[in-house]
């Protein structure tokens, strides 16, 4: 795939794999990408997965021609794309392996070798000339490993942002969802935990962009502004989309009826949007992405060993080592004789910024009458 007349795209699509970072759903596969300059001095831009060097190495010696590389840079040390570091060095060994100071640490954790007399250590602001293309590299600690360096390509006025910017999926499957949806979970999965550090980094970015290559997902050459607006957004925990979450786990169904009947309460006044999701039952990264997106949240949970729900408790814990702030929740819980699902939710929320919890607390003693209906109906009248 030709990117500009110089930048050949030579990564591969992976459609084995089920669990990405044995963690997330990915039922359209992944990309993994890798890119090679073509100039009077050759720099391929990372490499691939174990799992598909051999393709990875045919992709690129396609694109040589013949000749050999000059440099490898290495902009992130997480396997997927670090993987073939050892195998590329073997192969061409008079080519120079460019990267961090603590991306060369990790090569000798992961190959047993720093590359000690074959490596350029580059910082802030160092440059590579290739020819007519010179290379500007950008650190970007913990986006979202603590080595990452993006670099800048002035002369097509590329940006190689490493894993900012990218996707769930394989490049030859179409999403009918666009790009915001995948890139979402996969921001807020992966990253979300890092946005003063992604916050820094998007201040670096003001020189003239036309395309941006990440490490997984789509090439992006149209309207950088959209995915710009987007990272600012995510990266400061503002709030993208107006509605309401509702995270709920459910024993004997009781729970869940009180969350249903939330979620129409909220429909019939109005509310732009009411995404409901059980927590024992569905996707729980899109459940994460969710709440991110949206300004409110409502967790509705059971009592459970004189506390929360396992599901209700691990799905506050993946917000709050997220950072997740600057929002609004409600809270439903259920208890037959001493419910204290309330007390110990909003106990996990001590140390999160901006959390405003509602003025009404639903409490259900085993399963809905009118008094706990009527407190439905007035929690939904406080978050329309």
């Amino acid at each position: 795939m030709t990117i500009t007349n110089d930048i050949r795209y030579i990564g591969v699509n992976d459609h084995e794999i089920d669990l990405f970072e044995g963690m997330y759903v990915v039922p359209n596969g992944m990309a993994y990408n890798s890119y090679v300059i073509m100039d009077e001095k050759i720099a391929v831009m990372d490499t691939v997965d174990q799992h598909f060097g051999g393709e990875w190495m045919s992709n690129l010696e396609k694109e040589l021609g013949g000749r050999n590389p000059d440099y490898l840079v290495v902009q992130h040390m997480e396997p997927d794309h670090s993987a073939n570091i050892k195998v590329f060095a073997d192969k061409f060994p008079k080519a120079v392996i460019v990267a961090s100071d603590k991306a060369f640490v990790m090569m000798k954790q992961f190959f047993g070798t720093d590359f000690a007399d074959r490596r350029i250590v580059v910082g802030e602001g160092d440059k590579l000339e290739l020819g007519k293309h010179v290379l500007n590299f950008i650190t970007a600690p913990m986006v979202h490993w603590p080595e990452v360096i993006m670099t800048y390509d002035s002369t097509d006025k590329v940006l190689f942002s490493a894993d900012a910017f990218g996707k769930f999926g394989a490049l030859d499957v179409e999403d009918p969802e666009g790009w915001a949806c995948e890139a979402r979970r996969y921001y807020f999965g992966i990253v979300g935990k890092y946005g003063t550090q992604v916050q820094a980094l998007l201040k670096k970015v003001t020189m003239p962009v036309e395309k941006i290559l990440p490490l997984h997902g789509p090439i992006l050459t149209e309207n950088l502004g959209y995915y710009l607006d987007l990272y600012n957004t995510w990266s400061s925990y503002g709030v993208e989309s107006e509605g309401v979450v509702i995270a709920y786990t459910s024993v004997y169904d009781h729970t869940k009826a009180a969350a249903e009947l939330l979620a129409e309460k909220l429909r019939e006044g109005g509310c732009p949007k009411v995404a409901i999701t059980d927590l024992a039952r569905d996707d729980m990264p899109e459940a994460v992405e969710d709440a991110f997106r949206y300004g409110k949240l409502v967790l509705a949970t059971t009592t459970y060993n004189n506390g929360i729900f396992p599901f209700m408790r691990e799905f506050i814990e993946h917000l709050t080592e997220r950072n997740y702030q600057n929002r609004v929740i409600g809270v439903i819980e259920n208890g037959s004789w001493a419910p204290t699902a309330a007390k110990a939710i909003k106990a996990m929320f001590e140390k999160s910024k901006g959390i405003t919890f509602t003025d009404t607390t639903v409490t259900i003693r085993s399963a809905l009458n009118d008094e706990s209906t009527a407190q439905i109906e007035a929690l939904a009248k406080e978050l329309l």
